[in-house]
């Protein structure tokens, strides 16, 4: 006897098409404007045809190093709310218990607040005469106030502070529905604690690096307005050229062209970083 199966249905699925066109209108057309914009050889008299100019124009030193500035800005932000979302994450898997969510609460609660009032904070621990150089020189750690702000010091460390919870979360979510009992079998076969954390705790969890990688590298490579506000504008990354270009009279097609550029060299490295994070995911058993 044959068992007659319920007709599925599809509305559910529709109730993800209005998302689903705001996301085609705003983001992808869009996007598709300024790359077609980016090949169009205009005159005052209209489009006159497809050039690669523009492309070329930015591929100088002179920009390609402002895009490996803003690399380099990307990964060391990566690397330091890594060093620093891990343990955390790990704390607030198993260690918390109670508390867990009230620590939870306290990483988001930065989330509600306006991101000026973040960097207005920002600026009177930083200054000459503010509570960092207070305290230090209260230490005896330094006899004169050191210049802190629009320094590269003062960029990353904005930056950590504001991209660490997208590290965190992901992290901690893969730690959550961590089998504890494999850290246990581990110890019980003799292995060290880093042993465990190398072979078993990270390979397991290396999903939630990953997308706290992404989730952290692909903004930081576009970010702007803190290198601007805490930079001071004395190191050039992409995202100022890119505002400055498509803000100014006459160069938004220079702008789209040098976001073309970098894009395709952000794209290139999220290649080869996500094929170099995904070989961590290899089963234990086939690493050795």
């Amino acid at each position: 006897m044959k068992f007659l199966r319920p007709p599925v249905s599809d509305r559910p699925f529709a109730i993800g098409i209005p998302a689903l066109i705001w996301q085609v209108l705003f983001f992808y057309i869009p996007l598709l404007i300024i790359v077609v914009t980016s090949f169009l050889k205009t005159t005052p008299y209209g489009i006159v045809g497809i050039t690669f100019t523009k492309i070329a124009h930015f591929l100088n030193p002179l920009y390609l190093r402002v895009i490996g500035f803003s690399l380099l800005l990307a990964f060391v932000n990566v690397i330091l709310c890594f060093l620093i979302a891990y343990p955390l994450a790990y704390f607030l898997a198993f260690k918390g218990r109670r508390i867990k969510n009230f620590l939870l609460f306290l990483l988001l609660i930065p989330f509600w607040t306006n991101f000026l009032l973040h960097v207005y904070a920002w600026f009177y621990v930083l200054e000459r005469h503010g509570f960092l150089n207070n305290m230090l020189m209260q230490l005896g750690v330094i006899s004169k106030p050191i210049i802190l702000l629009n320094t590269p010091f003062a960029i990353i460390i904005m930056m950590v502070y504001y991209y660490l919870p997208f590290m965190v979360l992901p992290i901690y979510t893969s730690l959550e529905r961590f089998n504890t009992s494999l850290i246990e079998a581990s110890f019980d076969l003799g292995a060290t604690w880093l042993q465990t954390f190398r072979r078993i705790v990270l390979p397991l969890t290396m999903r939630g690096v990953r997308a706290g990688f992404f989730l952290v590298y692909i903004p930081s490579f576009g970010e702007f307005a803190i290198p601007s506000l805490m930079g001071g504008d004395k190191i050039m990354f992409v995202g100022n050229v890119v505002s400055e270009y498509i803000l100014g009279e006459g160069t938004a097609s220079l702008g789209a062209a040098f976001m073309v550029v970098s894009c395709i060299i952000l794209l290139i490295t999220a290649v080869f970083f996500y094929w170099l994070l995904g070989r961590f995911t290899e089963p234990v058993r086939d690493r050795g």
